[in-house]
Parts: structure tokens; C-alpha cells; sequence
């Protein structure tokens, strides 16, 4: 049996002989189906179709697949409670897993909503088993199950000193962003796309759908910053390569706060 990955969102199901008859991540209002129709594809035709691309994005290792799927990109975060591989991909490379190693390995996986999931179950297991950790009010869209996969409640999670998950919500129930006392440059924030930097890298909105162009609600945005008011952080680094604030990081968001309420509520 295979796994299908959805060529156009890059989750992965769980094992079967036939591809999914559809997939509900892309059928819900916050993504969308391929304009020629629900594809397939599977770990082995992306791993010959697709270089991963690792490097280096503002002083921390970075991963990515350009030309497939959600354009986001996966960062090593070696911090005082393990190294934490934040996001996933659709693609596992031995040439990826090797550069995390070599890093220094990874203790925990923590993805921030259900469009990065992807193949979060593959580098799991690519990397011995790790945890995944996920916000179980989005346990619904896990696609793969598995025992690796453990689920957190509550606004937030500290995983050591330095490392709070947040329960930002607003784009999924369980969105999740990670504040991180002593990241490269600084007290650091990684939203996954709640707040989604903006393509100027000096502000931030707040989506339910990105690609839809739908906002949040009002409600949902002002719980955000209520939960996000009491950290402090110089960088937001958003979902993709090079998408990040660096610098004055806080006070350009809430600046946005403030725009996006003005907006909505005139």
C-alpha cells in the first residue's frame, strides 16, 4: 500500500492501495483544489522530481522544496529543551536528514497548523521516531495517524525555559506559533502563518485563508494579541524562505493589530 501525498497541499494519508478519493484539506475554505483537479503523487516520484533545498536562512538551517505544494520551509531550532525541527514538508531526502544530524539531530517535531502536516510522519520516522508535537484542537486533520503523534491542549505549552508553544488560533482552532527567549538574533516568534508576514517583511496580517483572501475574524484577532501580549521578541520569522521581520519585530506587529482592527471594524 502507499501513501499518498496530494500534490497540491503535500499531506500525506495514511497507507491504502488507491489514492484518496479526495482531500479534505484542499476542499476546505482555507486552501483550495488544483485548477486541473485532485492529483496524487507519492514519496518516491517527488524525491525524483524535486530537489529540497538546505541552506541557511537568517542564522538558522533551513529547508524547503521549491516549485511544490505550500511554499514553506522547515527550520532547525537548537535550543536549551532539544533541537526542534519547526514545520514539515511533503519531501524526506537522506541528503536533508543528514544536514539535520549533522546539526545535531533533532528531539522533537512541532508543526504549526494543518496545511504544514505534509509529510510530518515520514521525518519522524526518517529521523528514529521522534515526537510530533500538535494542538489537539486539530486533531481532525491528521491524515496519517500515528503514535509518534502527541497532542498538547490549553493556550500554551512551555517545553523548557526559553520555549513557549502558543496557542495563537484564528487561522485553525489549534494554530500553534513559538516563542523562543534566545533564538539567533534575540527573543524570536515563529507564527507559521498566524500572524502571516507580509510580503513587505515589515508588517503582519491576519488570514483565514491565504490563498482565498479571506480575513479573520475580529474576535479571533484580538484573542491573538491578548495571548501574544505578554512575550517580548526583536524577530518574526514567517512561513518561508527569506519571509521574515528582523528587527523591531513586536512593535511591527502590533502596528498591524492596530491597521487590521481599524479595518475591519470602519
Amino acid at each position: 500500500m502507499t501513501p499518498w501525498i496530494c500534490a497540491t497541499c503535500a499531506t500525506q494519508y495514511a497507507p491504502s492501495h488507491e489514492p484518496p478519493s479526495s482531500c479534505p484539506v484542499c476542499e476546505d475554505d482555507r486552501q483550495y483544489v488544483d485548477w486541473a483537479g485532485q492529483r496524487w503523487t507519492t514519496l518516491a516520484e517527488l524525491q525524483r522530481k524535486y530537489p529540497v533545498r538546505i541552506g541557511e536562512d537568517a542564522g538558522l538551517l533551513a529547508i524547503d522544496i521549491p516549485g511544490f505544494a505550500i511554499p514553506q520551509r522547515l527550520l532547525h531550532l537548537k535550543t536549551d529543551g532539544g533541537n526542534i525541527l519547526w514545520e514539515s514538508l511533503g519531501i524526506v531526502t537522506d541528503e536533508a536528514v543528514a544536514a539535520l544530524q549533522a546539526n545535531g539531530g533533532v528531539d522533537c517535531i512541532v508543526v504549526s497548523h494543518p496545511h504544514f502536516y505534509s509529510s510530518m510522519i515520514e521525518w519522524s520516522e526518517a529521523l528514529g521516531g521522534v515526537g510530533i508535537l500538535l494542538h489537539d484542537a486539530d486533531r481532525e486533520w491528521v491524515r496519517r495517524p500515528s503514535p509518534n503523534v502527541k497532542y498538547w491542549r490549553g493556550d500554551t505549552l512551555s517545553l523548557s525555559n526559553d520555549v513557549t508553544l502558543i496557542n495563537v488560533a484564528g487561522h485553525f482552532p489549534g494554530s500553534t506559533a513559538l516563542h523562543w527567549k534566545n533564538g539567533p538574533r534575540g527573543q524570536t516568534l515563529f507564527p507559521g502563518d498566524a500572524p502571516h508576514v507580509g510580503q513587505d517583511r515589515k508588517s503582519v496580517s491576519f488570514m483565514h485563508s491565504v490563498p482565498n483572501f479571506t480575513p479573520m475574524k475580529p474576535s479571533a484577532v484580538r484573542r491573538m494579541r491578548e495571548l501574544l501580549a505578554p512575550y517580548d521578541y526583536d524577530d518574526v520569522y514567517g512561513f518561508s524562505w527569506g519571509r521574515n521581520i528582523l528587527g523591531n519585530g513586536r512593535a511591527a506587529v502590533e502596528a498591524s493589530f492596530d491597521r487590521f482592527l481599524q479595518q475591519v471594524a470602519a
